[in-house]
């Protein structure tokens, strides 16, 4: 019986590629689980402010008493940032991609990745909709690439939705489940789909919410609290369209549109809010206003 190519007990050294929202709540709970982990972005300074975040992040679980003060210094002693790609690749055994939701721009890192990282490094996407056979089609060895697209805030949201591609080895995809589950994640594994299954049930709910506010059937606030009361979801559907950021879910929107149809097809009033520069939580309006990243 042949050894697999991909092993959850073989990934010690991670390097995540964008040190943005998702890259370095990715970092963080990667160091925290035991891992050494190179965090890079484009400039050094925007890598250290990634890494600022996870200080901060994990600082406040040690004043929560959720997190002991030594395994606070101990995951950040296995935490680094770099502004450059090659030092963060080499000598690793995964890298996970986590840079803006643009299919070209990530296929272009792939391209270099691939010739940075080693050759039996497993190579990941954070993408949440975009096609992962594309993004593996710019490597040459497209089995080791799988999708491994966690959720805002990272450090605290359980999901990781593992995607597989019609040529992703499966040990592969049994490592990602597997190193999900090692972090504490609930891992689902789905096919490569457009929007695969988190981002096409997500859209779905997101783009009718706003046409119902666009047509002046309720408010906002009616319209979240009908999903919070009546269905039980934690948060509403144009609160988290805040929180990930209208102009994110006007791009996924637009692509399953073009995908899957007119069904995903994103409200006028979407289009205008973005134009404007209401983007939500990180502009300080959206469909709530907010202020120090808090709800007002």
């Amino acid at each position: 019986m042949s050894t697999p190519r991909f092993a959850v007990d073989r990934i010690h050294r991670i390097a995540v590629i964008g040190a943005g929202t998702m890259g370095h709540g990715i970092a963080h709970v990667a160091a925290l689980a035991g891992h050494d982990v190179r965090l890079y972005d484009v400039t050094a300074e925007a890598a250290a402010a990634g890494r600022a975040k996870v200080v901060a992040n994990l600082g406040k679980g040690v004043e929560l008493g959720k997190l002991a003060a030594d395994a606070r210094d101990a995951a950040l002693g296995r935490l680094t940032a770099t502004g450059e790609l090659a030092v963060a690749c080499a000598e690793v055994d995964l890298v996970i991609e986590a840079v803006p939701e643009k299919l070209d721009l990530k296929q272009q890192l792939f391209r270099e990745v691939d010739k940075l990282a080693p050759a039996g490094a497993l190579l990941a996407s954070n993408t949440s909709s975009l096609s992962l056979a594309q993004i593996a089609a710019a490597v040459g060895d497209g089995a080791r690439v799988v999708g491994m697209h966690f959720f805002n805030p990272v450090h605290l949201m359980k999901l990781v939705e593992v995607v597989r591609h019609g040529g992703s080895d499966p040990s592969a995809v049994a490592t990602a489940v597997g190193l999900a589950t090692a972090w504490g994640k609930t891992p689902i594994t789905v096919k490569d789909s457009p929007g695969f299954a988190s981002s096409r049930l997500g859209i779905a709910l997101g783009m009718e919410a706003i046409r119902m506010v666009e047509e002046g059937v309720a408010s906002v606030e009616d319209v979240d609290t009908a999903m919070k009361l009546g269905y039980g979801h934690p948060m509403g559907p144009l609160e988290l369209t805040d929180l990930v950021g209208l102009d994110v879910r006007l791009g996924i929107a637009e692509y399953l549109a073009d995908a899957l149809g007119t069904s995903f097809e994103p409200p006028e009033l979407l289009r205008q809010m973005v134009a404007a520069g209401t983007l939500g939580k990180k502009s300080g309006q959206g469909f709530y206003r907010w202020v120090d990243g808090k709800r007002a």
